[in-house]
């Protein structure tokens, strides 16, 4: 890992400090963290990492296309203002298994949006966010009480920032 880094492959933050966060958040997470910008790599610019994306999560790709329009729409959702939004929509249909409705999809994007769904459901998609710093927008997903955690990693992102405006304050701009 290089200095000044903040994650881990599909994880943001210190692992030691960071709960463990639901198999819909991850999922949700793990989708939303294909494209890394601090890195100028992107899983969703080709049919083959793509797939090999989903096939690690035993899931079905799907449509490239559909792929790359909904993640846009759900960082959108999420807070990223470098995305722009727009519908994303899949097949996902419900079963009454054992008489629990459940959401169940063919493809990795109906499991990416049940579990976006399921968040939501439970008031659990406001704490999906995007890190703000242009040069990060990795999503996270926000584990403070009060639901105010702004940065993927303080000792990273915000610091970065906090830096960045004492200078200005330093140097009499704003």
């Amino acid at each position: 890992m290089s200095i000044g880094r903040n994650r881990h492959r599909d994880y943001s933050g210190d692992v030691s400090a960071e709960p463990a966060t639901s198999p819909d958040a991850s999922l949700v997470l793990g989708f939303l963290n294909t494209v890394d910008v601090e890195e100028g790599t992107d899983l969703l610019r080709g049919k083959q990492s793509w797939q090999r994306w989903a096939s690690a999560r035993g899931l079905r790709a799907g449509s490239l296309t559909d792929a790359r329009a909904t993640r846009e729409a759900l960082r959108a959702a999420a807070g990223d203002p470098g995305a722009r939004a727009g519908d994303a929509g899949t097949s996902v249909r419900v079963e009454l298994a054992g008489g629990t409705p459940s959401l169940v999809a063919d493809t990795a994007l109906g499991a990416v949006l049940a579990a976006a769904a399921r968040l939501a459901v439970l008031g659990e998609w406001a704490r999906i966010k995007i890190c703000p710093a242009d040069d990060c927008r990795w999503a996270f997903y926000d584990h403070s009480r009060n639901r105010s955690r702004a940065w993927c990693s303080m000792r990273v992102c915000g610091n970065r920032e906090k830096a960045r405006a004492w200078r200005r304050r330093a140097d009499g701009t704003n």
